[in-house]
This record gives structure tokens, sequence and C-alpha cells, in this order.
């Protein structure tokens, strides 16, 4: 396989999405608020007196809080992009960026509360010497539709409300030209991202919506011989899939995901389930927060 570009320039970067985690970067929820970000955030603001949750940012906060517990129990470093009162879900660091083997990739934020979350990030890189690989310019590329299936294999998203054809289209150009394969899946709205469809867990092992993917993308994963842990469609669009991989056989769950985190559990997996409520009815899961910086590499 060969590469245009250096791997793992400065030591940072990841070519995996599943092996041992060694550094995450979060957002600081100190100014977070649910704001229509998508159509899992505007489904909440519509069922509000239905779901009967509220907001409540100490709430947020306490529940941020349990999950960097985690991560820290489970030997991760843990980074932090500068809290901005203008950026209210800059909480979501999975979306400004992209890790990939060769550098961070700076992502094109469509949505109107968020494009601004790539001064924050842009900055943080910058700060701490970890090389950017690319900027997106093509029209708009997020972070949650860069989706790493295994090394050498990334599947790239849109919906056309967050990402863009286009944007997804030439990232995917960029990864070919190093040498890994690209696939570019449209998606429907209701899953936001490519990571709230299909999340790599452990070598040659996802959890996916197989109703969600177009066949030809589920096609293309089992052409891998990689095997599919199915979460239905109903789970799914409550961000059933959107788990981080800790390595080793331990992942990073909701509490939400009571099914899913039953039958990981009876495959032998370490499940760590916060409740991380107040970010799901805000749009994003333990993924959408979470940009992994390093981790084990696979090659």
């Amino acid at each position: 396989m060969t590469h245009k570009s250096e791997m793992f320039p400065g030591g940072w970067g990841i070519d995996n999405d599943h092996l041992a985690l060694q550094d995450v970067l979060l957002g600081k929820p100190d100014h977070f608020q649910w704001k229509p970000i998508s159509a899992l955030a505007r489904r909440t603001f519509e069922n509000l007196e239905r779901i009967g949750i509220t907001y409540d940012l100490q709430t947020a906060m306490s529940q941020h809080r349990a999950m960097v517990e985690i991560y820290e129990a489970n030997g991760v470093n843990v980074h932090y992009l500068e809290a901005d009162a203008g950026l209210p879900c800059s909480v979501y660091a999975r979306d400004s960026s992209a890790m990939t083997p060769w550098g961070a990739l700076i992502t094109s934020i469509q949505t109107p509360y968020r494009r601004r979350d790539y001064s924050v990030v842009s900055k943080f890189y910058q700060a701490n010497n970890i090389p950017i690989w690319q900027w997106v310019t093509a029209g708009h590329l997020e972070g949650g539709d860069f989706d790493i299936i295994e090394p050498g294999a990334v599947m790239i998203g849109y919906n056309n409300e967050r990402s863009e054809e286009a944007g997804a289209r030439q990232v995917a150009a960029w990864v070919e030209d190093e040498g890994w394969d690209a696939l570019v899946v449209p998606i429907g709205q209701q899953f936001v991202h490519m990571d709230g469809i299909v999340v790599a867990i452990a070598p040659k092992l996802v959890v996916a919506c197989v109703d969600g993917l177009e066949p030809f993308a589920v096609d293309w994963i089992r052409a891998r011989d990689i095997e599919i842990i199915e979460v239905p469609y109903r789970d799914c669009v409550k961000l059933g899939c959107n788990v981080v991989a800790l390595g080793n056989n331990r992942v990073l769950s909701m509490a939400s995901n009571e099914d899913l985190n039953e039958r990981l559990r009876a495959r032998g997996f370490e499940v760590f389930a916060p409740d991380v409520s107040q970010f799901q009815h805000g749009g994003g899961g333990v993924h959408c927060m979470s940009q992994a910086l390093r981790r084990d590499r696979a090659s």
C-alpha cells in the first residue's frame, strides 16, 4: 500500500477505529445548549412534553464528567477544545475534524450553529503541534461522516442536510490518493451521520443498522469478511450504533442502549454505559462527542 503523505506525523493519527484508544479529543460542555442542529434534535423539540425530559446544563455537565471519568479510568488521555460561548454545540467534537493516518482533516460544517467550529479545532491542533492533513473546501463534510471501518477502508456518508456529496467525494479522492479504499454512501437525514449507522468495535466486527444502509454498502462491508452486529432501526435512530471502541474488548456505550449492551456483554465485551441523555436529545451520542486522536496502530 503506497501512501503519498507521511503516516502518523509527529506520532499522531489513527489507522483504525477499534484498537486501544490512547488519546481522545472532547469539547467542553460549559456553554452547551439544545439547538435544532439535526433531524434528531428537532424531534426532541417537537416531543418535549411527551418524552418528559428538559434541558439542564448542570445535568449535562455532570453526565459529561461521568463520560470523562470512564475514559480516564481506561487509561485514555483526554484533550479538550476550548469552550466558546458562541459555539453552543462544539461539545460534539467528532464533527469539526476527523483524524486520519496522515494527520487531522479539518472539516466544513454546514449547520448554522456550528459553522465556526473549525476555528476552535484548528487552534487546538496548531497549539498541540498535531499536523493537519487537509481542509475540506468542496461543499460540506462533517467528521461524523468520515468512518474508518477497518485499516485501509473508510466509508464517507452524506445526506445533504449536514455533509454534502461534493465534500464527501473530495475527501474520498484524497483518501484514495493515499492508497486506501473509500466508499461514498448517501444516508437518510434521520441518521445525521454515518457514525450513527455503523461503527467498528473490534477487528472484523462492527455494529450497524443494516436497514439504514444502502445494499451496496452492506455488501461492501461483508465482502471484507467483516461481521455485523445488527442494531434495529428503532434503536439506530436513537443513536444506538453511536458507540466508541476503547480496544481490548471494551466499549463505551450509553445507558439507553439496553439491548445492544446486553448482547455485547454476552459476547465478552466490557461495556461502559453512562447516562448521556442530555446530549442524545441535543443531537449526538458518545461517538459524536469523541474524536480519537491516537490509537494502537494496525500497521
